[in-house]
């Protein structure tokens, strides 16, 4: 039961946390505006509060004691996870507050960044909020209020890092991976499409090789009509040449 628990409480982190990058993206570009902002703002406290609960509950579980190895193994495994979502995060969140200083919105120093992105980013931030509408209520100066937060929060974040590493004494090079690199790519479906393909080409196979025989024919046949007319040629400017010397 902990063990669905805690993969369950990660893959919500792991949600926010892509939804956030999602949004930082967005930053400076034709697409950034108060409500991203704000949209940011939510998404990263979201994303913090979600951090210190998979903390609490792995950091409780893997100070048990009575937990049997097998167990112990999977709540390491899911540790390395938290460790690179929370190392993802505060890289995220640095990237946010230097693009944020570079780009105000009030009084730019900059043209905004011409990325291609168009669009509201709502549909991202609720997602991550897990609410169907979002609600805006910020002021209109969020844009350099909250990068005063955002510095405290990444040192906050710097800090229960920190704190991880000493409470609880996990190598991420001794926990072993449960599947091979790239195995979430391959499920089921695609494998049985893949050998249908398969299957179709060499079905088909035969009937390239029979009409590559028919094109081969063909060819030659071509090649000796070319080489009788060549011969017929040569044939009557002999004769000529002959008779008129």
């Amino acid at each position: 039961m902990g063990k669905d628990e805690c993969k369950t409480m990660l893959d919500a982190l792991n949600k926010v946390a892509a939804c956030y990058r999602h949004l930082v993206i967005a930053l400076g570009s034709t697409s950034d505006s108060q409500n991203l902002r704000e949209e940011l703002k939510k998404t990263r406290k979201k994303a913090q509060e979600l951090a210190v609960a998979n903390r609490t509950k792995l950091t409780a579980l893997l100070k048990d004691k009575s937990i049997n190895k097998e167990d112990r193994a999977e709540y390491e495994r899911l540790w390395v996870l938290f460790s690179s979502s929370m190392e993802l995060l505060e890289v995220d969140m640095k990237r946010s507050l230097e693009i944020g200083k570079d780009f105000p919105l009030k009084v730019p120093t900059r043209h905004l960044i011409q990325t291609g992105m168009t669009g509201s980013t709502t549909t991202v931030a609720a997602r991550a909020m897990s609410v169907q509408n979002m609600k805006y209520e910020a002021d209109s100066n969020i844009d350099t209020a909250d990068l005063r937060d955002l510095q405290s929060e990444i040192s906050q974040v710097g800090q229960m890092m920190e704190e991880m590493e000493m409470k609880v004494q996990v190598a991420p090079w001794a926990v072993e991976a449960k599947q091979e690199a790239g195995a979430e790519l391959k499920s089921n479906m695609s494998v049985g499409n893949s050998s249908v393909g398969v299957i179709s080409i060499c079905e088909e196979e035969p009937k390239e090789d029979e009409g590559g025989d028919r094109g081969s024919s063909s060819v030659s046949l071509c090649a000796v009509i070319v080489f009788f007319v060549i011969v017929m040629v040569a044939g009557v400017l002999g004769y000529l040449v002959i008779n008129m010397s």
